[in-house]
């Protein structure tokens, strides 16, 4: 490939430089940010040499290349300097409503697992209290508040770091701004008189502790004044003067017009949903309920995350997350543990047990992807089950203390206040359910997947294996491909990715993986492997090319819970550990494990032979030659 004809052509193509806000590659993709996505030329990239598929996902638009990408993007990147192009928030025109859940998305995503920890931390305290374990006057318990309510009582210093890397400004100055929120000398103005700067602009004195979206408007505006004093302050003193100028217009700014203004926004939003609360509480968790699945499978659920912070702000508790998901993450595993206990299918009754347990636990892409939506019926009767408990959550008005995965072993976070009557009612939820969906799951049955080593046969219809052994006879010669990893196995076209689902890279199957460890399927010798650690592309003694792509959109963990133990231009034996992953923290960040494994040479060959369903074990893909 003509790496820098290509990339020249493609960049022409998506609008010229002063269009491009950013690009970056994953293992097989070129990432724009647009300013305008209207202005890519789609079909004619599609025509572009060497371009395999375009994607436009998530507010990012995706040019599919395959290994080669690193290359182009190399190019792309020599051609322009593309940070200089667009704002920091390079909101589409075709799609601000999009870009705007996008960018809370991307804001509130990397601090879920605090959220989840801090949450849980909280609850086990008060589980202790109530059991009269802990004295909450003691020193032993102060200590452990400290830990449960940093997060929250800090809350701006960790959106600030957050946000900066979304609008692409100095986290460490955006730090600095909510210090200077949260600093003594100013909340120590906060004495009930007015309070003026320069004796003339009055400041709104607020209590910002644990607030969500004055700090966000904050970091906004200081990416805009971080650029203009940037571009001011002359190079030899700009390494002071710059910042110097952003804190103090930033901070000028924040105190009388974006913090206040926030603040606004944040008390309609909290008064809003107590008036929702108040007169029509059933709706949240019955929407949430029995919708959950296709807010998980879209990544919107993280959408909600800040009107909850707003909650626990300003109310002292939460709704809009915890009672739904709760209702809707136990009638997933259930659902999965129900297919696993009817299934005759030996690999779908293992699936069924071993996602539908973690699914009860709160972790249900497993029993989502690997059972649920893949046989379709009990997707719909988890949604029943989920919709009966969501509207007793409802009408009970039970909330939550504080945010954690919403499973089984989430109740503590639902005792608070006086009594025990909320936690009970959880429980309560946990049992409906529970019961609905086993029940809707049996009424409406499920397409038990058939053996595929029997009924096919029995019907006169030659089963995969003898398929191959006929063209084996017909003169062809044939390779086998081992799994590179253990798991269960789905055909391309069920992953929920339309450039692996249409064989766009190249033909092949995916896992759903138990451990997470990538292992060389035989010898060969390894042609890349991304930073990110998420992906790897290898060459078999037989010339078969292989691409393993872990998860899906994973590079976005930018290399976190990976690990790889090879690099480039390796030889490697069967059986060699390539790369560890840590399937449960990738699957808390909101991610898809399912793990294709792609032939990328396909077009060398005569035919690909994948198996569609099982276990994964020896062999995996079969090349026709």
């Amino acid at each position: 490939m003509a790496y820098k004809k290509t990339a020249a052509e493609i960049l022409k193509l998506v609008g010229g430089e002063k269009n491009v806000a950013s690009v970056t590659n994953c293992m097989t993709r070129l990432r724009f940010n647009l300013n305008d996505a209207k202005k890519a030329d789609v079909e004619a990239i599609k025509k572009v040499k060497g371009v395999q598929g375009v994607v436009t996902k998530n507010g990012q638009f995706q040019v599919v290349i395959g290994t080669d990408v690193g290359n182009v993007c190399d190019e792309i990147r020599k051609l322009g300097r593309f940070e200089e192009n667009a704002a920091a928030d390079s909101t589409e025109k075709s799609g601000i409503i999009a870009a705007f859940f996008g960018t809370l998305t991307a804001i509130f995503q990397p601090i879920i697992p605090a959220l989840a920890g801090s949450g849980m931390i909280k609850a086990l305290l008060a589980l202790l209290v109530a059991l009269k374990l802990v004295d909450p006057g003691s020193q032993t318990y102060q200590i452990f508040n400290a830990f449960g309510d940093a997060l929250f009582s800090f809350m701006p210093f960790i959106l600030a770091f957050s946000a900066a890397k979304r609008f692409k400004c100095n986290p460490y100055v955006s730090a600095v701004l909510a210090g200077v929120l949260l600093h003594s000398s100013f909340t120590g103005l906060n004495t009930g008189d007015p309070v003026h700067l320069f004796g003339v602009i009055p400041v709104t004195m607020i209590s910002y502790g644990g607030s969500v979206v004055p700090i966000l408007l904050i970091v906004w505006v200081q990416s805009y004044i971080e650029k203009f004093a940037n571009k001011i302050s002359p190079k030899p003193v700009k390494i002071f003067l710059a910042p110097m100028i952003t804190i103090i217009v930033t901070g000028i700014i924040g105190i009388t017009i974006a913090g206040p203004l926030g603040n606004l926004v944040g008390q309609v939003i909290a008064v809003g949903f107590n008036w929702l609360n108040d007169y029509a509480g059933w709706v949240i968790p019955v929407l949430m309920g029995t919708f959950c699945p296709f807010f998980v499978m879209t990544g919107m659920h993280y959408c909600f995350a800040p009107i909850q912070t707003i909650q626990y702000a300003t109310l002292g508790y939460g709704t809009i997350l915890g009672p739904g998901m709760l209702a809707s993450n136990i009638a997933q595993g259930t659902a999965a543990l129900v297919v696993g206990i009817k299934s005759k299918n030996k690999d779908m009754k293992q699936l069924g047990f071993s996602s539908g347990v973690t699914g009860l636990m709160g972790i249900t892409e497993p029993a989502l992807y690997g059972v649920n939506l893949r046989l379709k019926k009990p997707l719909y009767a988890s949604m029943i089950g989920g919709c009966a408990a969501g509207l007793y959550a409802g009408i009970t008005g039970i909330h939550t203390f504080s945010s954690t995965t919403a499973g089984i072993f989430a109740l503590p976070v639902y005792i608070g206040g006086e009594g025990f009557g909320n936690v009970i009612n959880a429980a309560v939820t946990i049992v409906i359910s529970m019961v609905v969906t086993a029940i809707a799951t049996m009424v409406i049955g499920f397409d038990d997947p058939a053996d595929e080593t029997t009924d096919e046969t029995e019907q006169g219809i030659p089963s995969a294996g003898e398929a191959m052994k006929e063209s084996a006879k017909a003169g062809s010669i044939k390779i086998t491909v081992d799994s590179p990893l253990k798991g269960s196995i789905i055909p391309l076209s069920e992953v929920q990715d339309e450039v692996f689902s249409g064989e766009i890279i190249g033909k092949g199957a995916a896992v759903v993986p138990e451990k997470g460890e990538i292992h060389a399927p035989s010898e060969g010798e390894i042609l890349s492997v991304f930073d990110t650690g998420h992906a790897l592309g290898m060459r078999t003694r037989d010339g078969v090319e292989l691409l393993i792509h872990i998860g899906l959109n994973t590079v976005e963990l930018k290399g976190k819970y990976f690990q790889t133990h090879i690099k480039q231009g390796d030889l490697v034996k069967k059986g060699d550990l390539l790369i560890s992953f840590d399937i449960e923290e990738i699957q808390k960040a909101g991610y898809d494990i399912t793990t294709p494994v792609l032939v990328s040479n396909t077009a060398d060959y005569l035919d690909i032979l994948a198996k569609k369903e099982g276990k994964a074990g020896e062999e995996l893909i079969t090349i026709l030659k």
